[in-house]
C-alpha cells in the first residue's frame, strides 16, 4: 500500500483526537470551579428585631399592598406564594391566595403556604404567632418617604436585589420632581387637607402623601407634630379654611354637610378632589407607585388653581377598609 494514501487518513484521526483533547482541556476547568458559596442574608426590621434567612427566600407571603408592589417592582412577583385581601396591583397578583388582613390573617392557610418568609407590617397582630410556628417574619412599616426609601432597600436586600432597590427609589424620587416641576405658580401655595379616612383622620405633613404634597408646592394644613396621620377634630380643619380639600370616593358623601364646612373655602368654591378607588390604592401606598400618586396631587392642584374642581364620574365599588 502506497504510504502517501494513508497520510489523509492518519491526519483525519489526528484531527479528531486533536480536537478531543482541546474540548476535554477546554470542559476542564468548568467542571473543577467551585460553586459560588451561599451567603445568608441578616436584616433588621422596624421592630428592630435581627432576621437571618439562609438563601435568598423562594417563596413569600406578603401582607401588605405596598410590599406586594414593591416585589414585583423589583421583578419577583413570581416568588409570591400568598397575599393580603388588600394586595391587586400588578394584575398577576389577583390571582394568588388571599389570607385575609392585618387583624383577621387566615394562618392555617399562611401556613400551608410553607413560605421562606412573610413580610408584613409592624401593627399586624399574627407576628408572634407566625415566629411561634418558627416562620420567619419581617415587620417594615413605610410612612415617611425615608421610610419608603429604607423599606426599599431592605425589600431589596431580602430579594438580593439591592442595586435594583436603590435604582428604583431614584427613579421615583425623579419623577416627584418631574411632577412638581409642571406645575404653574397659580397652583402653588395652595393649602390642602387632605383626609385619608373618616374620623376624620388626615395626612400630616409628616407622612409620605404630606412630604409629597410640600415637594409640589402646597401648604399642608396639618403640621409635623401631629404626627403622621392623625386623627382631628373637625372643628380644626373648618378654623384652617383649607383651600383644597382631596379625599377619596369613599368618604366624600355627606363633606359638604359636616357642621361648619360649607364655609371652608374648599367647599365654597368646590375645590374637593375626590379620588376614584383606583386612584385611592395609589395614594395611600407608600411603595413604587409614589410617582404616580404625585401625579395625581399635581392634577388636583392645576385642576384646583383653574377653578371648580369635576367629580368623578365613575361610581364608588370599593370594599371597606380605609388606609391599606
Amino acid at each position: 500500500m502506497n504510504p502517501m494514501t494513508l497520510l489523509p487518513r492518519a491526519l483525519r484521526l489526528m484531527g479528531m483526537a486533536g480536537a478531543a483533547l482541546a474540548a476535554a482541556l477546554t470542559a476542564a476547568p468548568l467542571l473543577a470551579a467551585p460553586s459560588a458559596p451561599v451567603v445568608p442574608i441578616t436584616l433588621k426590621d422596624d421592630r428592630g428585631h435581627a432576621v437571618a434567612l439562609p438563601v435568598v427566600p423562594q417563596r413569600i407571603v406578603s401582607l401588605l399592598p405596598s410590599l406586594t408592589e414593591t416585589i414585583c417592582e423589583l421583578g419577583d412577583c413570581a416568588k409570591l406564594v400568598g397575599v393580603d385581601r388588600f394586595s391587586n396591583f400588578p394584575a398577576s397578583v389577583q390571582k394568588l391566595p388571599r389570607l385575609g388582613g392585618l387583624d383577621d390573617t387566615s394562618i392555617e392557610a399562611l401556613v400551608a403556604l410553607k413560605p421562606d418568609v412573610v413580610l408584613l407590617g409592624v401593627s399586624a397582630r399574627v407576628i408572634d404567632r407566625l415566629e411561634g410556628l418558627g416562620l420567619k417574619v419581617v415587620a417594615l412599616e413605610p410612612r415617611s418617604m425615608t421610610d419608603v426609601q429604607r423599606v426599599l432597600g431592605k425589600v431589596g436586600q431580602i430579594l438580593g436585589k439591592e442595586d435594583d432597590a436603590r435604582r428604583l427609589w431614584n427613579r421615583i424620587d425623579g419623577h416627584i420632581a418631574q411632577s412638581a416641576a409642571t406645575l404653574p405658580p397659580g397652583a402653588r401655595g395652595l393649602s390642602v387637607y387632605y383626609e385619608v379616612d373618616a374620623g376624620p383622620y388626615g395626612a400630616g405633613t409628616a407622612s409620605f402623601m404630606g412630604e409629597i404634597l410640600t415637594r409640589l408646592g402646597a401648604r399642608n394644613i396639618i403640621p409635623a407634630e401631629l404626627g403622621p396621620f392623625p386623627k382631628l377634630n373637625p372643628e380644626f380643619i373648618v378654623r384652617a379654611d383649607p383651600q383644597v380639600i382631596m379625599v377619596g370616593q369613599r368618604n366624600a358623601p355627606g363633606l359638604p354637610q359636616r357642621p361648619g364646612w360649607q364655609a371652608i373655602r374648599a367647599v365654597k368654591n368646590q375645590r374637593l378632589c375626590v379620588w376614584i378607588p383606583a386612584e385611592s390604592d395609589v395614594l395611600v401606598r407608600p411603595g413604587p407607585r409614589m410617582s404616580e400618586a404625585a401625579a395625581l396631587m399635581a392634577r388636583c392642584l392645576r385642576d384646583a388653581a383653574n377653578g371648580p374642581v369635576p367629580l368623578p364620574t365613575v361610581p364608588f365599588n370599593a370594599p371597606p377598609g380605609g388606609m391599606r
